[in-house]
């Protein structure tokens, strides 16, 4: 299911934002709305969530973590 044809209940706490250019390029990460990290990988986004005191048991929980601008495996431009 395509993340416009899932319904959106809640707004998840984390969100990785789309790639940004840089050497090596990124990912903003927000928790809870507020951006929080450049990350690169999603290690850094698993150790930003529980450094917020939030447990990702599930990468592909739509209601914990929402990937914008690419999946979870994105992490270099195209």
């Amino acid at each position: 299911m395509t993340e416009s044809a899932s319904p959106r209940t809640s707004t998840p706490r984390v969100t990785v934002l789309g790639m940004q250019p840089g050497d090596p390029p990124f990912r903003l990460v927000e928790i809870d709305g507020e951006v929080v990290r450049a990350a690169e990988s999603i290690t850094d986004v698993l150790f930003t969530a529980a450094a917020a005191g939030i447990t990702v048991h599930d990468l592909d929980d739509p209601e914990v973590v929402r990937c914008v601008g690419g999946d979870k495996f994105t992490w270099r431009p195209h």
